[in-house]
C-alpha cells in the first residue's frame, strides 16, 4: 500500500507541475484507478486521526489533585496556630480566675450567708436606734446604750455627734428619737461587716411651746462581732 501511495503522490505532483513531463516519464507512468487513489488518501489521513486520538486519550491532570499538594502544608500550620491560641486563652482564663478568687470583694458573703446577714441587720438596727435616741429626762439611758453598742472609733464619733443635743436638752427639754427604716449589708466577711442605714429622726421640744421636727438620715456603719453580739465600730456620715 505504501508503494501505491507514493506513486499516486508523485503523479499528482507531476500533474500540477507547470512543465510538461517528458515522454519517458509518461510512458513509465501507470494509470491509477479511483480505488487506489482513495486508499492512498485514507492512508494519509490515518496517521492524523491516530495522533488526535492518542492525544485525546492522554490523561489530563486533575485540578483538585494538583491543588492538594499545596493545601497539605497549610493544614499543620493552621493547627499549630490554633493550638497556640487555645493555650493563650487557657492561661488567661486561669490567671483571671485566680485573681477573682483573691479579690476581697469575692469573699463577701452578704448575699450567700442569709442567716448571718439577717442577724447583723437586726442587731445593728437596734443599736442605731438606741445610741441615736436621747431623752433629757434620762441621759443615763443614752450612756448605757453607747457602752453596750459602740466600740473603737465609734465611741468618740458618737460623743461628737450628740454633743449639741446634750448641751441643749435640759433647757429645751429635748427628746430625740431615731428609727431605722431600712438597712442593707454592703459587705460581710466573717466577724466584720459594713451596712448602709436609712433612718427617720424626730426631735421634740416638750416645753411650753411643744414642737416636733422630722428629718431623714442616711449613713454607713462598720460593725464587728464581739462574743455573741454585733457592735458599731465606726460611723460614716459621708461628710468631710
Amino acid at each position: 500500500m505504501s508503494t501505491t501511495r507514493h506513486l499516486v503522490n508523485r503523479r499528482r505532483r507531476l500533474a500540477t507541475s507547470p512543465s510538461r513531463p517528458s515522454p519517458s516519464t509518461e510512458l513509465l507512468s501507470k494509470p491509477v484507478t479511483d480505488e487506489e487513489a482513495e486508499a492512498a488518501t485514507e492512508e494519509e489521513r490515518e496517521p492524523e486521526a491516530v495522533t488526535e486520538s492518542a492525544s485525546d486519550l492522554e490523561p489530563k491532570p486533575n485540578a483538585a489533585a494538583a491543588s492538594r499538594p499545596r493545601l497539605r502544608p497549610r493544614l499543620p500550620a493552621l493547627l499549630c496556630a490554633l493550638t497556640v491560641l487555645l493555650g493563650a486563652f487557657a492561661a488567661w482564663a486561669f490567671t483571671s480566675a485566680a485573681s477573682l478568687r483573691d479579690e476581697p470583694a469575692r469573699q463577701n458573703t452578704a448575699l450567700t450567708d442569709i442567716a448571718r446577714t439577717s442577724e447583723v441587720k437586726g442587731r445593728i438596727g437596734e443599736a442605731v436606734g438606741a445610741v441615736f435616741s436621747y431623752d433629757y429626762a434620762s441621759p443615763a439611758r443614752s450612756d448605757r446604750a453607747a457602752k453596750t453598742h459602740l466600740t473603737g472609733r465609734a465611741v468618740q464619733q458618737h460623743k461628737d455627734m450628740l454633743a449639741e443635743v446634750r448641751a441643749q436638752a435640759p433647757q429645751q427639754k429635748l427628746v430625740l428619737t431615731t428609727t431605722v427604716t431600712a438597712s442593707g449589708v454592703e459587705y460581710l466577711d466573717g466577724d466584720r461587716a459594713r451596712l448602709l442605714i436609712f433612718a427617720d429622726q424626730s426631735n421634740t421640744r416638750t416645753g411650753k411651746d411643744e414642737e416636733t421636727t422630722y428629718a431623714a438620715a442616711m449613713f454607713a456603719v462598720d460593725a464587728v462581732r464581739r462574743g455573741d453580739t454585733w457592735r458599731i465600730a465606726a460611723i460614716d456620715t459621708f461628710t468631710r
